[in-house]
């Protein structure tokens, strides 16, 4: 029977902003915890279906996409005190422009895991932003034992995505001012 997790968080930021940073598969180290040490070790990258085109130049942000068929390989220390590398291998399933997209892993520990990256306009407070959710849903093997240890792996992932949502405004806000030096 699969586990699930999901969180969600929203950020003053423009849903193209937020899915073009999430959708490329460079930043992922950065929103990874740092003890972790993740690295992209390959990436077979499909293209995405063509980007809108926004009215408004200023939205209009370039970036690498990994689109439906693209296979990711990321490799990182899962335990602390235990310095042997793990690799995980997720194949992008689903794409849509600012709306989500969806991997599957392909190779590593669970017998099932997908992960479905929401992203969606929404203003709050009439402030523009975006709301990010993920919902995970996996199956660890070895059936009972596994199951169990599915409270260390919800853990884990609390972890993470904590880390993930203290950075997430950091990083964006960095890569909004790049995008309009760019621009």
């Amino acid at each position: 029977m699969p586990q699930r997790f999901e969180t969600s968080q929203w950020v003053p930021f423009p849903v193209e902003l937020v899915f073009a940073f999430m959708a490329n598969p460079s930043n992922l180290p950065h929103l990874m915890p740092a003890r972790l040490e993740t690295r992209i070790e390959d990436a077979r990258l499909q293209p995405p279906p063509p980007r809108p085109v926004h009215p408004d130049p200023a939205r209009r942000f370039r970036s690498v996409a990994a689109g439906e068929g693209s296979e990711i390989l990321i490799s990182f220390y899962p335990i602390r005190w235990v310095r042997k590398r793990a690799s995980w291998m997720a194949r992008i399933t689903e794409f849509v422009w600012n709306s989500h997209f969806c991997d599957k892993q392909v190779r590593g520990p669970f017998t099932e895991f997908h992960h479905r990256h929401g992203i969606q306009a929404e203003f709050r407070d009439w402030v523009e932003g975006t709301l990010v959710t993920d919902q995970i849903e996996y199956t660890l093997p070895y059936g009972l034992i596994g199951r169990l240890g599915g409270l260390l792996v919800q853990r884990k992932l609390k972890q993470s995505f904590a880390h993930r949502q203290r950075r997430l405004p950091e990083i964006l806000a960095v890569t909004a001012r790049q995008a309009v030096k760019r621009g």
